[in-house]
């Protein structure tokens, strides 16, 4: 089991992420999804663009109480960023192992994916943490937000328009372009949800959860603040917009610091125990969830992949289209689900 010390808010509400990550990213169908449940086309946000920022922001939260707790063993600074050092390359690695299966093609993987984005925001956000005060902190989130609002506003590239912000002419997918061609995303091939440029406001997203730590109760300020800019810069999962970040990091904190005065506060730990063994091998869940996602598409049964079998044969039957692909999506999560709780009983956490 783990640890006393652990925050077992922050645990719920990981494990909270990880279970809504897995939901969206396995439906028996693409065809047949509700809405909350997929991704915004472009601008826009629903629930299901909350899961990336909400682990990049936990991130940061959980940050702070890690290093405290190492200082207070006697780690320096040096000691804890050679630390964070080999745990982002470990991250990384893992990200691109993924991307490589099952056809192990080096000359047109994919670079950029979600492990490698927390990878490089959450060696970067450590670098920020350590060498500065908070005012610092807070220098450097605004200065990264400012400083891509500039660039995607203007910095001239063949073919910009009026509208720096479009799917087809921005400053990202041009950068995007130089740094990773050949190596995108295989649904844009010309862009990356998870690019070069866009990475820079995904740091601030961590620095925001380690600012969170001092500052919960601005939650509903930086929600506020966010909506407000999107009138002016659109909120935007893939170009990870400013108005994207703060309305992100502040719906975080107010999710966050309910579950923090419900638990830890007030006691209430009862009837959690699902979500807070989740959160408690985060790293295995994510893998995991990946992995039969690509073993299920790999592999064929009767000329369909095992996953199309499955689904057709199993959870079509059972209800409408798009409650069968619910009902696959979770079968998914409670798959993934056995494995981290056998781990759990077996008090094995998995760290990087």
């Amino acid at each position: 089991m783990p640890s006393q010390s652990r925050l077992l808010s922050l645990d719920v509400f990981r494990g909270i992420t990880i279970a809504m990550m897995i939901l969206v990213n396995n439906p028996g169908s693409w065809k047949d999804v509700y809405w909350p449940l997929e991704h915004a086309e472009w601008h826009g946000w629903t629930p299901t663009d909350m899961v990336f920022p909400f682990f990049l922001w936990i991130s940061g939260v959980a940050m702070t109480l890690s290093f405290a707790r190492r200082r207070a063993e006697g780690a320096d600074r040096g000691r804890l960023l050679a630390h964070t050092a080999r745990r982002a390359a470990t991250i990384f690695a893992i990200g691109l192992l993924l991307n490589l299966i099952p056809k192990f093609d080096f000359a047109h993987v994919r670079i950029p994916g979600v492990l490698q984005r927390i990878a490089v925001c959450y060696f970067f956000a450590t670098m920020i943490y350590l060498y500065t005060s908070r005012r610092g902190q807070i220098i450097a989130a605004a200065a990264l937000l400012c400083g891509y609002t500039a660039i995607m506003l203007f910095l001239p590239f063949p073919g910009a328009v009026a509208d720096r912000w479009g799917m087809d002419s921005n400053a990202a997918r041009y950068i995007d372009g130089i740094l990773l061609e050949g190596h995108m995303w295989s649904k844009s091939k010309v862009w990356d949800p998870e690019g070069a440029l866009s990475t820079l406001p995904a740091i601030t997203t961590v620095l925001l959860g380690v600012l969170a730590a001092n500052y919960l109760r601005t939650g509903a300020l930086l929600a506020a603040a966010g909506l407000l800019l999107g009138f002016v810069l659109p909120i935007n999962k893939s170009l990870w917009t400013p108005s994207f970040v703060l309305l992100m990091a502040g719906l975080a904190s107010m999710g966050f610091g309910a579950l923090r005065w419900w638990i830890d506060e007030r006691g209430n730990a009862g009837g959690w125990k699902f979500f807070e063994i989740y959160g408690t091998n985060s790293i295995v869940s994510f893998v995991l969830s990946g992995a039969i996602g690509r073993v299920l598409s790999m592999t064929q049964v009767q000329g369909l992949s095992t996953g199309q079998w499955l689904f057709q044969t199993v959870f079509a039957p059972l209800a409408s289209p798009a409650n069968a692909s619910v009902l696959y999506a979770l079968a998914n999560v409670a798959a993934v689900f056995a494995v981290v709780y056998t781990l759990y009983i077996k008090r094995i956490m998995v760290r990087l």
